[in-house]
């Protein structure tokens, strides 16, 4: 959006307004063109400087007239920059769509162009009217869960796009919260364990236990080697909604509640609430939902959980609490980051 266009947007100049809501609308328009150079590749190809279009279609496999077009429309976005006629160089924005940089978001732009994620957008009028997930409709997948088990390949795209999307959240957790008085903190559902490691890298005398389904734990152990805790990170198999280990002095759940029904997050804070010690802390990093018309990515997440998560959705402040007191804790304080994620902190009511 242009500065002409946001300033006459602030003056609430109603000509614009029609303007404004198409590049809105515009907007799916922009996402799969930054799939396409994402999946292609294009920024780490103009890592070491500017190159031609027809050098990087044939580097591509790709039509120079067709990629072109892509990069030009990019550009006019701020996402790389036409430097001269038919040449492309990165932008500090395109910097992100390298694959091997702190942060990338190359994995996150193929996510969210894969073909079934973007086949379920746009099912979303059956869903909003039939309530009938489009997994089901579209795949005869039951949720996101069992999809991902029959397609690893499409699992594998949504493992990646996690684990650049989550260094941001990572840093502002590990930033924005007190660990002092852990010695033992318990990451429950905690994936490949980049979690528990940054939180293990900045506090060198915390010990840790990852807990996940087997099949997920399984690849945890190279990451946790090459970030320097394995040493410090005990691995554990399980489900949550049967038990988790026990004796933690925290007990952390990152982006979990978010996929489930009020009954099955009260199972998994029960469970927690059996095993944790009277003075343990419960530790929960999700999007709060805020109210009114108040701007906030979980109000735009709310509809990504809508169309792939069916029992789940985002909360706000007031829905946590009850989902807190109803597995025994009390919602103590909600810690704000950097990002648009908070850190939830629980006590245990005794």
């Amino acid at each position: 959006m242009s500065v002409d266009i946001e300033e006459n947007l602030f003056n609430k100049d109603s000509s614009y307004l029609p303007l404004a809501l198409s590049q809105i609308m515009f907007g799916t328009w922009i996402a799969q063109a930054i799939y396409v150079v994402a999946f292609l590749g294009i920024a780490d190809l103009l890592k070491d400087g500017a190159k031609d279009i027809n050098e990087l279609a044939q580097a591509t496999d790709s039509q120079a007239p067709y990629l072109y077009r892509i990069l030009r429309a990019l550009a006019s976005v701020e996402i790389f920059n036409e430097v001269e006629p038919y040449k492309f160089a990165l932008t500090p924005m395109a910097e992100y769509l390298q694959s091997n940089i702190p942060g990338s978001l190359r994995g996150l732009a193929i996510m969210l162009g894969d073909e079934w994620h973007w086949r379920c957008w746009g099912d979303i009028i059956n869903i909003v009217k039939t309530g009938t997930p489009a997994l089901k409709r579209l795949y005869q997948a039951d949720d996101t869960f069992k999809y991902f088990a029959e397609n690893p390949k499409s699992a594998a795209i949504f493992n990646d796009a996690m684990t650049g999307w989550s260094k941001y959240s990572h840093t502002a957790i590990v930033d924005a919260y007190n660990f002092f008085g852990i010695e033992t903190i318990v990451d429950v559902a905690g994936g490949h364990g980049a979690l528990i490691a940054a939180i293990l890298s900045a506090n060198p005398k915390m010990f840790g236990i990852l807990f996940d389904l087997p099949h997920v734990i399984s690849g945890a152990k190279d990451l946790l080697e090459a970030e320097g805790v394995s040493n410090r990170c005990q691995i554990e198999s399980g489900n949550f909604f049967e038990l988790v280990p026990a004796n933690g002095d925290a007990y952390l759940l990152s982006h979990i509640l978010h996929d489930w029904d009020d009954e099955c997050c009260i199972q998994i804070l029960s469970n927690i609430r059996k095993a944790i010690s009277e003075k343990g802390r419960l530790l929960v990093v999700e999007g709060v939902v805020p109210p009114g018309n108040e701007p906030h990515l979980s109000k735009i997440m709310d509809i990504e959980m809508m169309i792939f998560y069916p029992r789940g959705k985002e909360r706000t402040e007031i829905e946590y609490r009850q989902l807190f007191e109803a597995a025994g804790f009390h919602l103590n304080r909600i810690l704000p980051t950097t990002t648009a994620i908070s850190l939830l902190e629980g006590v245990c009511i005794l």
